[in-house]
């Protein structure tokens, strides 16, 4: 069996499953962000369920709307917090603290093999640690706290082999963007995707992270990295694929839309207002640090807003011991507390009609930032920041080589 149906199978107390089979299936965890955790618990007190199946298994983050920026937001969370107590829910986690899925992954609250749900749509991120994870609506998951379970359709599988290494000024985030490009929807929709190969195993948790993450922009049910290189012997895929890592570029997504990608250097020279450097995709540590790389002794173009929002206060934290916000600080970053708002247009970093943002976010659908008649653009850290020193979307390339030829000279 393919990794999805091997997990679906075990937590269905079944030998074997097949695609298009419905499951009823009990997950190993559960989360909700301040969103939707007041109305998921609310339906469940409207209709008198009194406790949790296993509140030890919820997990609730503070993370979209931090802190509160209205009235009514700040209601709403209260609301939560008041049902979090009530329904004894320990694993809670307040403002600040970072973005729900980065969280999930540092508390390690979901594990390798596990099967999780949240009120998010890029629950997938969680395949970067061998999970199959996906989101889901507040009566499903009303439902699943009162039960502990969830039916599924057993998807169909495809195989993403990955082999060769990364070059110069790529990530995974390049890599997720070419897959937009070459694979695309129809051929995901609604699938899971499995990322095998020789250097699957061998990419950093944070590119793995960054690439389930974003797997769910190809209507992917599932994306995971399973454990191990190799294919399961006889496991039957839909479609199979495979990436030469290091024939990959820097790459971009051009409005509106996240399939609508091409190469760094077909966009060069397209002016930019603001670009924006965060979100559950890309605040990790190592994401940080490849934006300073570039900036560290260099300055935001004239111009140009550069908003960073790390993922995690843990990474904030990191981040401040190595010298990486000060390096980004001094170059001309405004650098928030960990949160969600920029990307998906909550508070922080609004757009005026007529304005560019490039960020390192994982949607840029019309209206998502702001106005309607603004652009968004998607790329990695390193393409961002060379992006906010040029003040036009830029191939960070030309940078890396000036640094490594000056280390080369002393």
């Amino acid at each position: 069996m393919t990794w999805a149906e091997q997990i679906l199978a075990a937590k269905s107390g079944r030998d074997r499953v097949q695609p298009g089979e419905y499951v009823v299936a009990r997950l190993d965890g559960f989360m909700m962000h301040d969103i939707f955790a007041a109305d998921v618990l609310g339906l469940l007190d409207e209709v008198g369920i009194a406790r949790l199946d296993d509140p030890e298994r919820v997990t609730v983050v503070f993370d979209h709307m931090v802190p509160a920026p209205s009235v009514a937001a700040a209601v709403h969370q209260r609301k939560a917090r008041e049902l979090v107590i009530r329904y004894g829910i320990r694993h809670f986690h307040e403002i600040g603290r970072g973005v729900s899925h980065q969280v999930m992954v540092e508390e390690q609250r979901v594990q390798e093999g596990d099967l999780v749900a949240a009120t998010d749509s890029h629950t997938t991120t969680y395949g970067g640690v061998g999970a199959i994870s996906t989101g889901i609506g507040s009566t499903e998951m009303a439902y699943a706290l009162a039960t502990g379970t969830l039916w599924f359709k057993v998807p169909e599988s495809v195989l993403i082999r990955l082999e060769g290494a990364f070059a110069e000024g790529t990530s995974g985030k390049d890599l997720i963007l070419a897959l937009m490009q070459t694979v695309g929807s129809d051929v995901a929709q609604a699938r899971s995707l499995e990322f095998r190969g020789p250097e699957a195993t061998s990419l950093t948790l944070a590119d793995r992270l960054t690439v389930c993450n974003m797997g769910v922009e190809m209507g992917a049910k599932f994306a995971v990295f399973p454990p191990g290189a190799h294919d399961p012997q006889e496991a039957a895929y839909a479609a199979r694929y495979t990436v030469d890592l290091a024939a990959l570029q820097p790459m971009v997504a051009i409005p509106h839309h996240v399939e609508n990608v091409r190469p760094v250097s077909e966009a060069a020279g397209t002016r930019i207002d603001q670009v924006f450097i965060g979100s559950c995709t890309n605040g990790r540590l190592q994401d940080l640090r490849d934006a300073a790389s570039l900036l560290a002794g260099r300055r935001v173009a004239p111009g140009v807003r550069l908003i960073v929002v790390p993922a995690s206060r843990e990474i904030y934290r990191q981040a401040a011991g190595e010298g990486i916000l000060d390096a980004l600080s001094a170059a001309g970053a405004i650098v928030e507390g960990p949160g969600c708002g920029p990307c998906f247009g909550g508070h922080l970093g609004l757009l005026a009609p007529g304005e560019r943002c490039l960020g390192t976010h994982n949607r840029n659908f019309q209206g998502r930032m702001g106005s309607p008649d603004a652009e968004i653009y998607l790329a990695s850290p390193l393409t961002a920041a060379a992006t906010a020193i040029a003040g036009e979307i830029a191939d960070p390339r030309a940078l890396l080589r000036e640094l490594a030829a000056k280390e080369v000279s002393g």
